[in-house]
């Protein structure tokens, strides 16, 4: 008798979230996912059913750990302009919990997970905001920092960093 493999879920997720940050989201199939971690392909389709149920398993399990990487960053992150820029700082760091950042919402068709990510950003908007002082203005320059650490974070990759996060902070803050 051949001996069972099993390989936790959250093993199949995060190489399914390499797999679209690496090739995008086209390469991910049984098949693929299977050859990737060891398992056969009909036993993935016994765990989920549907390739769509697969990917959307793997991006929700992203932002699960997201939104805990974010619980600990506003926790950590001291209530003045220098805690908006080490909280952003935390968010951004190159941890399993982050760096799927830009690709779990890969798909903005899922409604679920547009919905989650919006959610998610409301949140770290609130959080820039009472750390900036809170208010109207403190609101508006919390929207504008995500959205230039966002534009930041997409481009790096690239190859440059465009601006210095702490210099943004105090543009916007001041």
């Amino acid at each position: 008798m051949a001996r069972r493999k099993i390989i936790p879920d959250t093993d199949v997720y995060a190489e399914i979230r390499r797999m679209i940050a690496r090739d995008g989201e086209r390469a991910v199939s049984f098949q693929t996912v299977a050859r990737a971690i060891g398992l056969a392909a009909p036993t993935l389709v016994q765990r989920f059913g549907t390739r769509e149920a697969m990917v959307h398993s793997a991006l929700a399990a992203g932002w699960e750990a997201l939104e805990a990487a974010t619980d600990t960053a506003e926790a950590d992150a001291p209530l003045n302009a220098k805690g908006a820029q080490a909280f952003l700082k935390a968010l951004g760091a190159d941890t399993p919990e982050t760096a799927d950042l830009s690709h779990l919402a890969a798909d903005f068709r899922d409604p679920v997970l547009r919905e989650r990510a919006d959610r998610w950003r409301q949140r770290v908007e609130t959080a820039i905001a009472l750390r900036l002082g809170g208010g109207a203005k403190a609101q508006e320059a919390a929207a504008l920092l995500f959205a230039a650490w966002q534009g930041q974070r997409l481009w790096q990759p690239a190859g440059g960093k465009g601006f210095r996060l702490k210099d943004a902070v105090k543009r916007l803050s001041g």
